[in-house]
Parts: structure tokens; sequence; C-alpha cells
């Protein structure tokens, strides 16, 4: 008897620890769905504050790794960007996105822009994990993405 009272308990504690675990809501890494802070682009060529705004998220420039255009010796500017009135505009900033909304679990959708070669594109800014946010764009069927870093804590 002392046997199967033995075996009854520890099934009862067992059942017990399974039931809490299977109760217990998922832990997630702190600050996973959170997509405000400071990022770091995949290239590491700027930094961008995203913050929250009009329901969404907005993402402005607020680094440069090369902050002085090496062949005017000033401020680097948006001069890619094709309306002449937006080529003097300074990088450091810019907004990128604004106006973002959710679109999902820890997802966001609208239109950023890429100064690179002065476009907007449709897209979506997705938190992947603690310190990544997933950032993709699309021109039609092509679409393209990269992973920034969340700088510091």
């Amino acid at each position: 008897m002392a046997c199967k009272t033995s075996f009854t308990l520890a099934t009862a504690l067992i059942i017990a620890i399974a039931a809490a675990w299977l109760a217990a809501p998922p832990v997630r890494a702190q600050g996973a769905g959170e997509p405000t802070g400071v990022w770091l682009t995949q290239a590491g060529d700027a930094r961008v504050k995203v913050s929250k705004c009009g329901g969404g998220i907005c993402g402005t420039i607020v680094g440069l790794k090369d902050p002085i255009d090496p062949a005017t010796g000033k401020p680097q500017v948006d001069d890619k960007n094709p309306n002449p009135a937006l080529k003097k505009r300074p990088m450091m900033g810019l907004p990128l996105f604004s106006g973002m909304q959710p679109s999902g679990a820890n997802k966001w959708s609208g239109q950023i822009y890429n100064a690179d070669d002065g476009s907007s594109y449709a897209s979506s800014v997705s938190v992947a994990g603690p310190d990544s946010l997933r950032v993709e764009g699309c021109v039609g069927a092509l679409c393209g993405g990269e992973t920034w870093t969340r700088v510091g804590r």
C-alpha cells in the first residue's frame, strides 16, 4: 500500500506541475513585441528612432555612420530625392516612415522612404525578437528586406 500511495503522490505532483505549466501564459522576452527604441540598420549606416505616433509607429534617422558628405564637406542631405524642394533637407531627422498602422501581431504596415534612391515603397515592420526588427518593402511583386538591431537598452 505504501508503494501505491507513493506512486499516487508522485503522479499527482507531476500532473500538478504539468497543469501549472500548461496554464501559464507564454513567456516572451522583455520588449519582444515593442518596436519603439533606436535601431541600427543592417548595413550599419544609420540609426533610426522608432516611436509611437497617431495610433501607429514612425521612424526617423537620428544617427549616421558618415554624417558629413565627403564630396561637399557638409552634413549629408537627401540629394537622391526626385523632388527638387526636398533634395537639400538634412538626413539627420529625416522621416523614413510615419503613421505605419498595426497589421498583425507585432507588425505594422505603410510606406517607407528609401533615401538611397529617393523613392517610397509599400512596407511592413515587424518585431522579430527583443533586439531584432524586420523591415520589408515591395515594388510590385519584387520584395526585399533587412533586419535592424536594437541599439542599447
